[in-house]
């Protein structure tokens, strides 16, 4: 039964185990969008890939439609940050960076996760730019136990990207004005979640919680601008972005990803 604690939502293991259905969609219509992203797709096309992937399942994409968003998922090329719109207008180039951000909802329960996609060969500059905003979510996904604040995981992420740009002799950008969040009967519930901070601050975590944990990078500037589509969010310097997330559970064994692939 649905409880909360300090107005953050929880859940008994059935329910967890619900959005972990959920979850699976999510997984399943990324693996699917990850595998048709090659030079000389469109946007728009993965966003139907996704849509039939989804709906096939019979769950309901948990963004088209949300506060307006034409799309069932959000397809970020190059310097946008998050929320991109897909268009059958915009064609994946050799040496793109995409990041996907998907969501789904399976009898009132949602997922929500987001990969970032290399087309083609890209530079190492960019390979290296992805593989630290997904070492930065992995890095917080283990902060993300019962006893635990909510700032331990907020800190986890912004120390392992200040480590890599260390080891891989860049600078990146932590983007602080989106981050992650509580999940559940909605897809966005309290309480949000930083990218980067001190630890030891904000609630205690507790089992029943579910988070989203999505760290975004960028080659350059952490700072952004939304565009006048009042959706896209790109940085302000043009520099590259990228976006990973998974939907995770506090259960009494630890984190439980609930968007994880089955294997």
């Amino acid at each position: 039964m649905l409880r909360r604690g300090k107005g953050i939502e929880l859940k008994s293991r059935g329910e967890i185990e619900a959005m972990r259905a959920a979850g699976l969609i999510v997984a399943r219509t990324l693996a699917a969008v990850t595998e048709n992203a090659k030079p000389g797709a469109t946007t728009g096309e993965l966003d139907a890939i996704a849509e039939q992937v989804i709906r096939d399942a019979g769950a309901v994409p948990s963004f088209k439609g949300y506060h307006g968003f034409p799309a069932s998922i959000c397809a970020s090329l190059n310097e946008k940050v998050v929320h991109g719109i897909p268009s059958s207008s915009e064609v994946l180039a050799e040496g793109d960076l995409l990041s996907v951000d998907c969501g789904a909802i399976l009898d009132g329960w949602h997922g929500d996760s987001a990969v970032t996609l290399a087309i083609g060969e890209v530079s190492a500059q960019d390979r290296a730019l992805s593989a630290a905003t997904e070492t930065s979510m992995w890095a917080g996904i283990e902060q993300v136990r019962a006893g635990n604040r909510l700032t331990d995981i907020s800190h986890a992420v912004e120390t392992a990207a200040r480590a890599a740009a260390k080891a891989d002799g860049l600078e990146y950008g932590i983007i602080a004005e989106y981050g992650g969040h509580g999940i559940g009967t909605q897809m966005h519930m309290e309480p949000f979640l930083p990218n980067l901070g001190k630890p030891g601050r904000g609630p205690k975590l507790r089992v029943g919680m579910a988070i989203a944990v999505e760290p975004m990078l960028t080659l350059g500037s952490a700072d952004t601008e939304e565009l006048d589509d009042a959706w896209t969010v790109v940085t302000d310097d043009g520099s590259r972005a990228a976006h990973w997330e998974h939907t995770v559970a506090i259960t009494e064994d630890g984190p439980w990803v609930l968007t994880a692939a089955e294997d």
